[in-house]
């Protein structure tokens, strides 16, 4: 499963990174833009909250996992949240969480 997850973290960056490059190429690096876009009608605003709520569910429990273990590198996953999204974050923190030992 580690692999696996590693797989997905890194399809997880990629994949979404390649709609996003196409954007700025078309749009013009413009953030405020974006956002804009990302809100166009009901349903990609509902996907937008959608994530953002699970981004936020995510960070809450890798912060809980590092308070009670200790372990400082989970917290890269947070980052990786955030600035790449979701669909990497969260395969990332299984992958972090997953040990070489682990069935």
């Amino acid at each position: 499963m580690r692999i696996i997850y590693l797989a997905l973290a890194i399809w997880g960056a990629l994949h979404p990174m390649w709609y996003f490059i196409t954007w700025f190429r078309s749009e013009g690096f413009n953030l405020t833009k974006m956002i804009d876009a990302w809100h166009a009608n009901a349903a990609s605003t509902g996907l937008v909250w959608d994530l953002t709520i699970a981004a936020i569910t995510l960070m809450c429990w890798i912060i809980y996992e590092v308070y009670r273990s200790r372990r400082y590198e989970y917290l890269i996953a947070i980052l990786a949240t955030f600035f790449i999204g979701v669909s990497c974050g969260l395969p990332f923190y299984l992958f972090l969480r997953k040990t070489k030992n682990d069935f």
